[in-house]
């Protein structure tokens, strides 16, 4: 069957319930072509076709029958509109003709092939009919309100008919569906037709003596389905359940992660898991909200070779600790995680996101992955939840998760935290795949961001893609800078309202696992390890530097920046030394050798200069440390050095200044303006890494900096990190969540 309907008050109309089951039917089935027919433009057709709540159409036909594209590339159906466009004179024409008419309020609207008016019905006089068909034009007047002003023999209906034709579908499969007065000329054109329940009184006078055109009881969806059996378009049986519809599981909160809340190694033919070796503390504080008995379960993937493994185990055990806990896991072939999160992830978004989208590499193949493999997390989750329970998503490794979410369990309540920079429009923008990914974040109860920027970035963007109304904002001070840097921010929204569906926005910074530095300081070599590494640089002040290797974190330009300072001040030389540890990538990314390259040309050239006896100006570990070595060079630095061109957020500059309050210090945090953490953690001496001359200077002004001063900033930033610990960001998440409406479907 062909269903042809109007959208507003129809297909997007009547209860939520007839809606999904509707929608449902659509996407399941291959033998229903689905063609909106709407008074809308196409522009304001497309926000819904980053829905993926709503089916996407083979064709729209809309301006009330003046423009007809294709449904999936929107391009033109020819030889169709080019017929309807040798008939049209042109709208500064149509519009000039129709100015001295000052009773008419000219739409605001995206139109093409038509001029759209306001006007009561008394405006539409013989002399407007008579301007219009001296312009070979056709007037039509629906609701009452609104008049167009279309090419002569061009409506629905006319439209509809030579696409049917056009397509060489048989009449008596098409189904047309409506509300309103404008919708007359499908019928007219003599189709099998629906007037959905609530439809206009005209519409319903005019269709009453059509034996074709069923009156239906239910409003919108809910009568196109009434339709539906009415005309017996579909034989019985033809519904099948889309994979996990029906299927119901016990977890009250599901967690859905890349990483499982266990390590998993292969020895002997034998899976052999161990406790996490986490290195930020998110995976026990998410594994918190398990150990009171909460049914739960953690959704990730799990690397298997159908061909060599043993048969997959999708349900195990995490731990003792949280006996209503289990893991549930995705199988996912090695091909697979290399492509969707070790390339994809790396090449396409991650360059993207942080704005160095000239780096990122976009391949249709890939993104293709990128869906399969998101469909299965939502598969896997939607089997998983407990009926109306909160899922919580984390980063941008699923952004597509949500659509499909919705799609099977829409009792389900959404949430997703992004822990990557989001950027504004202008850099999301590039992304082929912008509107299919804001529509899936769009289906979320509730979206958490670090700061309020990143948040306010998503509305830009989402602003792009479909018709937002922010419903609540809220001021950033005093927790976050207004002013005092490149991500403040003076209000945010944090309830906006999008295709009738309302949700929430907030800021929350990853916080800190305390303990986890406390029990650093407590491993019994840390105090000859400090002793060391105080008596190596006693006399000299110690910058530290610690990052991953990435060409976001701003290595590079730091090492060239301190070698300025060298050159410029040399009463530095032999007095300072820069520790640089760079933590390598994984084998498989070598889209940072060239970088890696570059660093270690720089470090050498830097110490090739100034190097004196007794004295190298940088020491760069090319590796990572344990987390108590570095522990230990936080506690002995003069300075943090931390400068990326763009981070989402920046959890080394909170390490740092944990291990410096524990330890009685008095370091100096030199801060990137453009990382999160800028915007919550007030005392850091805030710095352009873009720009040279700054990250000297700001470097000079910590290392001058008197004790007095230091002592001030530290106490203060100390006071941030430990009250805005990783608990409290767990906690301040799930109640934000709780406080959202129930999910809507």
């Amino acid at each position: 069957m062909l269903l042809a309907t109007d959208l507003d008050g129809t297909f997007l109309g009547g209860l939520s319930e007839h809606r999904h089951s509707l929608y449902q039917l659509i996407n399941q089935s291959q033998d229903i072509q689905l063609v909106f027919v709407t008074g809308r433009g196409l522009e304001a057709v497309m926000p819904l076709l980053a829905d993926p709540a709503v089916p996407v159409p083979s064709y729209i036909i809309c301006d009330v029958g003046g423009t007809v594209v294709d449904g999936a590339t929107l391009q033109p159906v020819q030889p169709l509109q080019a017929g309807i466009d040798l008939r049209w004179p042109g709208e500064p024409v149509v519009a000039e003709a129709m100015r001295p008419f000052a009773n008419m309020e000219r739409q605001e609207v995206p139109q093409q092939r038509r001029c759209s008016y306001f006007c009561h019905g008394d405006a539409v006089t013989p002399e407007v009919a008579a301007v219009a068909r001296s312009l070979n034009c056709d007037v039509l007047y629906s609701a009452s309100r609104y008049l167009d002003i279309l090419p002569a023999g061009v409506n629905k209906g006319s439209t509809l008919t030579a696409l049917v034709e056009h397509l060489g579908v048989d009449r008596d499969s098409v189904l047309v569906a409506g509300d309103t007065l404008n919708d007359l000329s499908m019928y007219e054109a003599g189709f099998k037709g629906v007037c959905v329940g609530e439809s206009e009184a005209g519409l319903l006078e005019a269709t009453a003596g059509m034996p074709q055109v069923l009156a239906a009881q239910a409003a919108g969806a809910g009568g196109i389905l009434e339709a539906i059996i009415h005309f017996d378009l579909l034989a019985p049986g033809h519904v099948h359940p889309l994979p996990g519809d029906g299927q119901r599981g016990a977890a009250e909160l599901v967690m859905v992660y890349h990483r499982l809340p266990y390590e998993e190694r292969q020895i002997n033919g034998h899976m052999v898991r161990s406790r996490p070796k986490s290195p930020n503390g998110i995976i026990p504080t998410l594994l918190s909200f398990f150990s009171a008995g909460q049914r739960g379960s953690w959704v990730a993937w799990s690397i298997h070779d159908e061909a060599t493994d043993p048969p997959f185990e999708v349900h195990t055990t995490v731990d003792d600790e949280y006996p209503g806990l289990l893991a549930a896991r995705v199988a996912l072939s090695k091909d697979e995680v290399d492509v969707f999160y070790k390339r994809f992830s790396k090449e396409a978004f991650w360059p993207t996101l942080h704005t160095f989208w000239e780096r990122a590499i976009f391949r249709e193949a890939d993104w293709s992955v990128f869906l399969a493999v998101n469909r299965k997390f939502a598969e896997r989750t939607a089997a998983e939840a407990a009926p109306g329970a909160t899922v919580w998503l984390h980063d941008y490794n699923l952004w597509m998760v949500p659509a499909a979410l919705r799609e099977l369990r829409p009792d389900l309540k959404i949430a997703f935290f992004h822990h990557t920079y989001f950027p504004s429009a202008d850099a999301f923008n590039v992304l082929p795949w912008r509107r299919e990914i804001i529509g899936s974040l769009l289906q979320c109860d509730y979206i958490g961001f670090h700061i309020p920027r990143q948040a306010e970035n998503f509305v830009d963007v989402a602003a792009g893609v479909a018709p937002l109304h922010v419903v609540e904002r809220r001021g950033c001070a005093p927790r976050f800078l207004s002013y005092g840097c490149a991500v403040g921010l003076e209000s945010m929204a944090t309830q906006i309202e999008v295709h009738g569906r309302r949700i929430g926005l907030g800021a929350h910074p990853v916080g800190l696992d305390l303990e986890r530095v406390r029990q650093a300081f407590a491993q019994p070599r840390m105090l000859a390890r400090r002793r060391a590494i105080a008596e190596e640089f006693s006399g000299k002040k110690l910058v530290l530097s610690v990052e991953r290797l990435d060409y976001t974190k701003g290595t590079l330009e730091k090492i060239r920046a301190f070698g300025d300072l060298l050159e410029r001040d040399a009463s530095l030389r032999g007095q300072v030394s820069l520790v640089v540890v760079c933590v390598p990538a994984a084998k498989e990314m070598t889209v940072y050798d060239e970088l890696q390259v570059q660093i270690e040309q720089a470090v050498g050239r830097v110490n090739g200069q100034f190097a004196e006896v007794g004295w190298s100006p940088i020491r760069f570990f090319f590796r990572p440390l344990p987390f108590d070595e570095v522990v230990a060079w936080y506690a002995e630095a003069d300075v943090m050095w931390i400068t990326p061109l763009r981070d989402g957020l920046n959890l080394v500059c909170k390490e740092f200044v944990a291990a410096q309050g524990m330890s009685d210090g008095s370091g100096v945090l030199v801060l990137s303006e453009f990382a999160g953490a800028a915007a919550e953690l007030h005392g850091a001496v805030l710095t352009n890494p873009h720009d040279p001359a700054d990250l000297r200077e700001r470097l000079r002004q910590a290392l001058a900096m008197p004790r007095v001063e230091r002592d001030a900033r530290l106490r203060g930033l100390y006071q941030v990190v430990a009250d805005n610990d990783i608990a409290r960001w767990g906690r301040e998440f799930l109640d934000a969540v709780a406080a959202m409406p129930g999910a809507s479907a």
